[in-house]
């Protein structure tokens, strides 16, 4: 009794902490997500058909309205993934991404939209049934009304107030788009193929049956923007032949199809464009680089290559008449390989394209699901047309308008607004890697993301679902007890999981509760952090050191990945900030008595005098045998998670300061020390450099690594090299270390609501930004002026400020 007294008062503290901490964290108006419902709407399908893979259909309802009235509002939710157009007229695509057996409601307000008399709402749902890292392998439906004034107008389940018809024109069986996204799209069309959109002829119809109630929850986050972006400028125009490749490239995603992984097998298919396109090649090529003026005729063989002007993400759109029958290709990627869009032999595991088969006529297409590129290359393999309007329809976050940087170097302000598009692309519902490849919810990426998104939008909403969505379920399939899955939404059928990112989830969830995170949320995930520390008892060893790590054990993309048993030290080394970061959470002593002890291990065992290694090896004897693997990315995480400090280990310290940093050649200075890579190494560089006051150091650092990305694709990268993603989320952090080291809001405490500037030599003449914080804002100006920094500052009602003077001028308050 006395036990379960004391557990039970050890929870109550914790909780009540957590309460106090978050009280007056400035987030009372962000409206956390809630049990959501719908008035008379169940879902449905086509009967006997929700588990069938890449099944399209059409939902159609007519009603009519006496006027142009105010009060309709549509609520709809769908597995897996809707868009919805109102007489016409796209309104939106979704829904926001929920975990296993929820499914989160969108709401449109149509007042403005609605008209006189008849008018059609179209609903297109795409049920996929297939397992990825992007959409959850769940039973296909779609459960959507209308509503004036609260009252149901058309609900789904109602009778006949929807009606509903396959889609065949998007070819069901082809290839998927990616080992982790769903399927590509191919279609053949007639001209009359949409006109189920703006007209109430006769369909084609389906039974629909109602299917099991799902729980539903509020989308909680503001919706896309979706706005039109035209290209900026024809790149260029030629032709192409058809040469048969030295060896066709098969990627996992068309050759491993099985039960595990879910798709239709390379037999079964119906087109296979991943394989056509390795035999296009430019017979000539001539390049244009003049403005886009909307028009362009293209016969056969024949291609046109637009610039958009910066890497976007969307829905591609153009108006196409045909003369004839035509085969037109939109195949697109971030940059140019080779002078052209190659995109299969710059990353042949991605499927960019979008194929349609014309009959004679005009058509107003859109692609149905969102790409990333730069560079759209419109290729007629057969027939001729005149391609024109075409369009990008955005599909990214609305950041605050209010979130602004500039200063006197223009690398600086180029880099802001690169981290602002990457993180707009990749936050729509979570926060996601890429929006390209995968538009997977990974760990560890969304650390940063989730930082940036409070200070490009003054909230942490997209966080709080992100996280619930960690917290809802029961348990997750798959991957071992206590484990969590390395991305989400998501389904792991291969069991494969990274224990690192277990680690990387702790200290998140401390993060976004020191940022004013949601009290109740943070209470519901403890049982899943302490879930995680039970299961890393496991492999702790004699010395308590994690041992032997099961799964894909992950430290960042370099040959730090090569050094990971048996013991790996930057793993340990995360796991005592992460047991640090729950004693935190939960006022845990045991937790951070054991990060003290870790700590001291690790200083015992990895540093050799001059740097620490990254792992020993348990020989056959039983004796563990320190390597002398060592990598740029095991120093920064040394620092990162409190092992050392430039007072602990000044002459370390001095040589990562001095010796190492984007300019080091690696095959001169310590090429015994391998390179650390963008993901995540040098962002922890940028980190440690802001915590110990290296500003300047910072200013030049952060052009050498992020300019030459912000000039080539206006996005931020997922390595330093285009090889991969060239817009990737956890880049977008680049913005919070402009925000506090080069502007100098250094810290921003939401829980005791008391900001800091810090000012610090960074050799700039003047600056200025604005943070939002909920509603309001902070906004700095600073300008130098012979040995004075003048400045200006506004911050939001009922905080402090705090200034602190680190530069070499005297400062003046205007």
């Amino acid at each position: 009794m006395k036990k379960t007294f004391k557990i039970f008062l050890l929870n109550f503290c914790s909780l009540f902490l957590i309460f106090i901490l978050t009280a007056n964290s400035g987030c009372s108006k962000e409206k956390q997500s809630d049990t959501a419902t719908m008035k008379k709407a169940v879902p449905v399908w086509a009967k006997g058909r929700e588990t069938e893979k890449n099944l399209t259909l059409g939902f159609r309802g007519v009603f009519q309205s006496e006027q142009k009235e105010n009060g309709f509002i549509l609520k709809i939710t769908a597995s897996t993934i809707y868009r919805v157009f109102l007489n016409g007229e796209f309104l939106g695509y979704g829904p926001a991404r929920a975990c296993h057996d929820y499914f989160r409601i969108d709401e449109y307000n149509l007042c403005k939209k609605i008209r006189k008399g008849q008018n059609i709402l179209a609903i297109e749902v795409a049920g996929y049934n297939v397992n990825s890292y992007y959409t959850l392998d769940q039973p296909s439906f779609l459960q959507a009304e209308l509503l004036l004034k609260g009252k149901p107008v058309l609900a789904t389940g109602n009778g006949s107030d929807f009606e509903a018809t396959p889609l065949k024109e998007r070819l069901q069986k082809v290839e998927r788009y990616s080992f982790q996204r769903p399927f590509t799209e191919y279609y053949r069309l007639s001209e009359k193929a949409d006109k189920w959109r703006i007209s109430s002829e006769h369909l084609d119809t389906l039974t629909l049956d109602r299917l099991p109630s799902v729980k539903l929850l509020s989308r909680n986050i503001l919706l896309p923007e979706f706005n039109k972006v035209n290209p900026d400028s024809v790149y260029a125009k030629g032709t192409i032949e058809f040469k048969d490749p030295e060896h066709y490239y098969k990627d996992r995603s068309l050759v491993y199809i099985s039960d595990k992984f879910k798709g239709y097998k390379e037999s079964e298919l119906e087109v296979i464009p991943s394989l056509l396109l390795q035999k296009i090649v430019n017979k000539k090529q001539e390049k244009i680089n003049k403005k886009y003026n909307g028009s362009i005729p293209l016969d056969e063989n024949q291609f046109c290559t637009l610039n958009m002007g910066n890497n976007l993400t969307g829905f591609i759109g153009a108006e196409v008449s045909c003369t004839d029958s035509t085969v037109l290709y939109f195949y697109f990627d971030e940059i140019l390989n080779e002078g052209t869009v190659n995109q299969k032999k710059r990353m042949p595991d991605v499927n960019n394209y979008v194929v349609y088969e014309l009959a004679k006529g005009t058509y107003h297409l859109e692609s149905f699901e969102p790409y990333t590129f730069k560079y759209l290359k419109m290729m007629v393999i057969k027939g001729s047309c005149k391609i024109k309007d075409v369009y990008l329809r955005e599909y990214a976050y609305p950041i605050s308008k209010k979130a602004t940087f500039y200063c006197d170097n223009k690398k600086l302000n180029e880099i802001f607004k690169a981290a602002k598009q990457t993180f707009r692309q990749n936050s729509v519902d979570i926060f996601m890697d890429c929006p390209s490849r995968e538009r997977a919810g990974w760990l560890c990426d969304s650390y940063f993301s989730a930082i940036v998104e409070k200070e490009f939008t003054g909230y942490s909403k997209i966080a709080h679902n992100y996280y619930e969505n960690y917290a809802l379920p029961e348990k997750f399939g798959y991957i071992p007890e206590g484990m969590v899955p390395m991305c989400y939404p998501s389904d792991h059928n291969d069991k494969n999981f990274i224990p690192n990112y277990g680690m990387w989830f702790i200290v998140q969830i401390c993060d976004y509760a020191q940022r004013g995170g949601d009290p109740v949320l943070i209470a519901k995930l403890r049982p899943r952090i302490e879930g995680l520390l039970k299961y890393f008892e496991k492999f702790e060893n004699n010395d308590g050191l994690l041992e032997k790590l099961k799964g894909w054990i992950f430290v960042e993309w370099s040959k730090a990945n090569s050094f990971v048993q048996d013991v790996n030290y930057p793993s340990n080394m995360l796991y005592s900030l992460a047991l640090e970061s729950a004693s935190k959470l939960y006022n845990n002593n045991v937790w951070q008595e054991k990060a003290n002890n870790l700590r001291k291990t690790i200083i015992k065992q990895s540093y050799n005098g001059s740097f620490f290694v990254d792992n020993a090896v348990r020989e056959k004897d039983g004796k563990l045998n320190i390597t002398d693997n060592t990598t740029e990315v095991c120093q920064y995480f040394a620092f990162f998670c409190h092992i050392a400090s430039p007072k602990t280990f000044p002459e370390l310290w001095e040589k990562l300061t001095t010796e190492f940093g984007p300019n080091r050649d690696d095959k001169v200075t310590w090429k015994n020390v391998y390179r650390a890579n963008a993901f995540i190494g040098n962002y922890l560089r940028m980190i440690i450099l802001s915590r110990n006051g290296c500003q300047k150091q910072l200013k030049d650092e952060i052009q050498d690594y992020f300019y030459y990305m912000a000039n080539l694709t206006g996005t931020l990268w997922e390595n330093t090299d285009p090889s991969a993603s060239c817009n990737h989320n956890f880049a977008s952090y680049i913005g919070h270390i402009l925000y506090s080291d080069i502007l100098g809001v250094s810290k921003i405490d939401y829980i005791q609501k008391e900001i800091t500037i810090r000012f610090t030599d960074v050799d700039i003449q003047n600056c200025s930004g604005v943070i939002p914080v909920g509603d309001d804002f902070i906004q700095l100006k600073w300008k130098c002026s012979g040995k004075q920094i003048f400045y200006s500052v506004k911050i939001p009602s009922g905080y402090t400020l705090k200034i602190e003077n680190k530069s070499s001028f005297k400062l003046t308050k205007n």
